[in-house]
């Protein structure tokens, strides 16, 4: 069933017949997916590509040794740490992926919560695959808890409300009954404006709370503009000896002028001619009276004693906007300081063991991978 499965999803990917693929019995995985392979429009390409005939062999030997898979998973999880898909430089998954997806399938969807929790970059991949590549009904879906997104919950106001306006009701019809006179009467009109008051007061609220639970919810690193920028001049702020000014091409007519504060740890010339990530939808101000258009972000030890600039792998382009894997929201067009959305999220932003950027463990991508840090579980700001 394992190996129908990895057939069917392959030929759905690469829009081969699977009628033209035999799979009784005696053919083996790596047969089948290279005839698909072969049957497909960049056949021989593919076919030649000997990382991907390692996947194919992957697969089989997953599902050929059932023991070893526990094991098999946490590597995988390791290599996904700086990685969107499992094979390819940038964010579009692969044959390779759709074969390693199709295999594995089965044995993580069943895991209990604290296994996820083990493999948070071997899951984050799977969502990735599962909501990019048309699987059809093949598959169930993976279900995660993304407990970014969760809303706080909310107090239980209306039935509090509900509660006194109840008692307030009773009580009023117990004065109602104890007489008819006008007293009486007063206080029962009294006490059902208390109740109209009470419910109004309630209804009130609901909106509020609503609203708030939405900017809760809104505060994800999507709201960021985060670029891939390229030094083309750097030097000392004229008038502030913690600061640099840099000029920095980021794709657009103009170089956007920033200012850092990174005197103590880098000189002008090394800055110059640099690739930085930088966040490029914040507020415009002045900083000791000279103009900043957006803030480089740099990895920080826990002392503050070494501070540097993050690094961009090879290949990556001025312009090129930070991609985070289930995180697609359209970033804001400027930031606004009032609501203090970038102190809610950089708190959030971290390298990993291995040095690799995050944002709650998932990594800064660009079109040639990941962007990292020689300083390891350093904060980044």
């Amino acid at each position: 069933m394992a190996i129908q499965n990895i057939v069917s999803a392959l030929c759905k990917y690469l829009a081969v017949d699977p009628n033209s693929v035999s799979t009784g019995s005696g053919s083996d995985l790596k047969s089948l997916c290279t005839t698909i392979l072969k049957s497909s429009q960049n056949g021989d390409a593919h076919v030649n590509n000997s990382e991907l005939m390692k996947r194919i062999d992957f697969a089989e030997s997953f599902l050929e040794n059932p023991d070893a898979r526990s094991k098999v998973l946490t590597d995988l999880n390791e290599e996904l740490i700086t990685k969107s898909v499992v094979l390819g430089n940038g964010l579009t998954p692969s044959p390779a992926d759709v074969i390693v997806f199709s295999a594995v399938h089965s044995s993580v969807i069943g895991l209990s919560s604290d296994d996820r929790a083990k493999l948070p970059h071997l899951f984050r991949w799977a969502d990735y695959i599962q909501n990019k590549v048309k699987f059809g009904e093949l598959f169930e879906k993976i279900l995660l808890e993304k407990v970014e997104f969760a809303a706080p919950l909310s107090k239980p106001i209306k039935k509090v409300e509900d509660s006194n306006a109840k008692k307030t009701v009773q009580e009023a019809n117990g004065a109602s009954s104890s007489g008819t006179d006008s007293k009486g009467k007063k206080s029962v009109d009294t006490q059902k404006k208390k109740v109209e008051v009470s419910q109004a007061t309630a209804e009130k609220k609901k909106p509020l709370e609503k609203e708030a639970d939405k900017k809760d919810e809104e505060l994800s690193v999507s709201l960021l503009k985060i670029q891939i920028g390229y030094i083309r001049k750097a030097w000392k702020h004229p008038s502030a000896d913690s600061l640099l000014v840099e000029e920095i091409d980021v794709g657009e007519a103009k170089c956007r002028q920033v200012v850092s504060g990174l005197a103590k740890y880098c000189t002008p010339e090394e800055l110059t001619n640099r690739r930085v990530v930088l966040i490029t939808n914040v507020k415009p101000g002045k900083l000791r009276d000279v103009m900043s258009q957006g803030l480089v972000l740099c990895a920080s030890n826990s002392d503050h004693t070494s501070v540097e600039p993050l690094f961009v792998p090879e290949g990556a382009k001025a312009g090129e906007c930070i991609t985070f894997s289930g995180h697609d929201g359209k970033p804001e067009e400027v930031l606004n300081p009032k609501k203090k959305q970038l102190d809610k999220i950089t708190p959030h932003l971290f390298t990993d063991d291995k040095g690799v950027a995050t944002f709650k463990g998932v990594p800064f991508m660009t079109s040639s991978g990941p962007c990292t840090s020689s300083i390891p579980n350093a904060s980044i700001k």
